[in-house]
């Protein structure tokens, strides 16, 4: 569960994980770097304590020009892992994002991948997170502990999605103009395996959910969304990358009409749709788990999911940077977001 950031902590810092550490965890650090600094860490330990075994040891060494990575386990360090390169510099702001997964830790430094780091202590034992170093913190975030997510501020919800118990209903868009339902062939390829609830872990985003992009998007940035679809006749669910001016991207499944449909909304009207479908057919289905891509280029967005490449759609707004929030609505069950 996240419940918002920790706002301004003391340097060094330490926070317990309540509920432990799981696939999905995210921390966001945000700080800035004391010009003095000559080595920062960031650890996740298996105890408060300074001699506790630390599962991921993340170590910039300003005095080495390097990052050093590694584990400690009964007061011995394992095989050290380094890389010549500084993601971080003196005198200036961060964000920095350790996503956690069952195989490693992944760490970003402002929006641009670094490492991956397979596990070499079980995620069960790791209970504490610990930041030490010449640096502020402005914000420490973590999200993905316990049992669900707090439930995020309403957004409009389109005409046709079935209204989530407890949400208000806010103003809707105008509708898309109405399309006769399109019939495709099943397809084994595109399909994941059945849900099975017992491959989630019990904490779920509240839907609708609504998260700032921020920094705004950028080509070669990816949006990552995992879950699944709804199990009680799902109708349709929609992915909105929006800006100040309405809606970048506007990615929509519809089981009703057996389509997805992808548009934007700008100045105050739906675009054109596009509804062309990939050779393999519609490829999400009632209960299946689902893992969706979306890739910024240059020139597009790229959707793929579960690994297949499903469409492009051309850039309508002139500048990315402008497009900050992602919205998801709809029947799904989403356990993780990346942005």
């Amino acid at each position: 569960m996240s419940y918002g950031p920790i706002l301004n902590p003391p340097v060094p810092f330490s926070h317990h994980f309540h509920s432990g550490v799981n696939d999905g965890t995210l921390v966001i650090i945000n700080g800035f770097i004391q010009p003095p600094a000559d080595r920062l860490a960031v650890n996740f330990q298996c105890g408060p304590a300074e001699h506790d075994d630390i599962a991921f040891h993340f170590n910039v060494r300003f005095d080495e020009g390097a990052v050093v990575w590694n584990t400690m386990e009964r007061n011995n360090w394992g095989k050290e892992e380094r890389k010549h390169e500084l993601p971080l510099r003196k005198g200036e702001n961060f964000e920095m994002r350790i996503l956690v997964t069952n195989h490693d830790y992944k760490v970003s430094v402002n929006r641009q991948h670094f490492l991956e780091y397979h596990h070499r202590i079980p995620l069960h034992r790791v209970n504490t997170l610990t930041v030490k170093g010449a640096m502020t913190l402005q914000s420490v975030e973590i999200q993905g502990q316990g049992q669900g997510f707090p439930v995020q501020p309403g957004f409009p919800v389109q005409p046709g999605f079935p209204v989530q118990p407890g949400f208000p209903v806010q103003p809707a868009f105008p509708p898309q103009p109405g399309y006769a339902p399109q019939q495709f062939p099943p397809s084994a390829e595109c399909n994941p395996a059945p849900f099975n609830p017992g491959l989630f872990p019990a904490a779920n985003y509240a839907v609708p959910y609504e998260t700032n992009i921020y920094g705004g998007l950028f080509p070669n940035k990816v949006i990552v969304i995992r879950g699944a679809v709804g199990t009680h006749k799902p109708k349709r669910f929609h992915v909105n990358l929006k800006f100040g001016g309405g809606i970048a991207f506007h990615f929509n499944p519809r089981f009703d009409e057996h389509t997805i449909v992808r548009n934007s909304y700008l100045k105050n009207s739906w675009g054109k749709e596009e509804r062309q479908m990939p050779s393999s057919g519609m490829c999400f289905a009632s209960g299946q788990n689902f893992v969706i891509e979306i890739v910024c280029e240059h020139q597009h967005f790229k959707v793929n999911v579960n690994g297949n490449h499903i469409c492009n759609f051309n850039h309508r707004v002139p500048s990315l940077q402008q497009i900050d929030t992602l919205q998801i609505d709809g029947d799904v069950v989403l356990q993780h977001v990346q942005v």
